[in-house]
């Protein structure tokens, strides 16, 4: 297996994420333009233009608006299909090590690893995979593309919406470090788990282990709980401080008679534009951290089940030596 995540990536093909990358650019471009048309058409009827004018640009956003969910229907699906490959990857890898292992010493620990890899670790690692490069890309250039737009209409309503989100970018990396420290340790615990299934020991030591380890995932979980969810109350609070700040400072303008009132929808339309990627990019981001986390525990399982298949069959044809001696 290669060393990084994204070697990983790479490895279940260039040419996939490519094209991925590539409907993510048409995607981004595609959801911009429905805020122009959705502006022009407040503007357009609050200004008494013809009804026809009108009925054209709605027809205009209903095909822009299609344009975009069919290309995001396309992404989601080819995004999915790239993930599962990668999951069966990483189940067909773990299961030929588990198999390699088997010819030699029966290790309860390296059989429970596996375990553990094959039913839960391989599924979000290998879903991952479809997400790794088009989905920041996509979030960021909806962000960019988004942005760039409020600050043509209103460059100072675009920087109240801006300052809004700075302050995200000093708790989200600290709160997420915090869940991967949790995570690392869960997925121990879940190893540890699954080796004392697969020793099957029945003592009263080993059920009260087993319970304790239970806890300790109760406890590790409702912890990573805590902290998510804390992360999303405060990221959902700034973005009520910058429709806040649209109201506040929009409606000024309005009165004061130096914007339209299309304008301030559209910043209503892109701020919510833009809440959505900048929560899927944060979303990306502690996936991609709990995900290097994971893919680095099954990547040194896997080689801790190679490296004991070669001892074990260096070790074999000296074994037999001694024997005839």
């Amino acid at each position: 297996m290669p060393k990084s995540l994204f070697g990983f990536v790479f490895l279940m093909g260039r040419h996939h994420q490519i094209a991925i990358a590539a409907l993510s650019v048409v995607l981004f471009l595609a959801g911009t333009a429905p805020l122009e048309v959705q502006r022009r058409i407040i503007n357009a009827a609050t200004a008494g233009a013809p009804y026809q004018a009108i009925l054209v640009l709605v027809l205009a956003y209903l095909g822009l608006v299609l344009l975009e969910g069919l290309t995001k229907l396309m992404l989601n699906i080819y995004r999915g299909w790239i993930g599962e490959v990668a999951v069966r990857w990483l189940r067909k890898s773990a299961l030929a090590a588990s198999e390699r292992s088997s010819e030699g010493p029966v290790d309860a620990l390296a059989e429970g690893v596996q375990l553990s890899i094959i039913i839960a670790e391989a599924e979000s690692v290998g879903g991952f995979v479809g997400t790794s490069i088009s989905e920041p890309l996509l979030q960021a250039g909806i962000l960019v593309a988004v942005g760039s737009y409020m600050i043509y209409l209103q460059p100072l309503m675009a920087l109240a919406v801006a300052v809004v989100f700075f302050p995200q970018i000093g708790f989200v990396p600290l709160m997420q470090s915090a869940i991967n420290r949790r995570v690392e340790t869960k997925i121990t615990v879940m190893r540890h788990v699954s080796q004392s299934m697969v020793q099957h020991v029945a003592t009263n030591d080993a059920f009260e282990a087993q319970g304790d380890r239970v806890e300790r995932l109760f406890s590790l979980n409702m912890s990573i709980y805590k902290i998510k969810f804390t992360m999303n109350f405060m990221m959902n609070l700034m973005t009520q401080l910058g429709y806040a700040g649209i109201f506040a400072l929009g409606g000024y303008y309005v009165v004061t008679g130096k914007t339209e009132i299309g304008t301030v929808v559209a910043f209503i339309s892109g701020l919510s534009k833009v809440r959505d990627p900048w929560g899927e990019l944060i979303d990306w981001y502690r996936d991609l951290r709990v995900t290097q986390v994971k893919y680095a525990m099954i990547r040194n399982a896997n080689t801790d089940a190679v490296s004991q298949d070669e001892a074990f069959i260096d070790d074999t044809p000296a074994a037999a030596d001694a024997m005839k001696a």
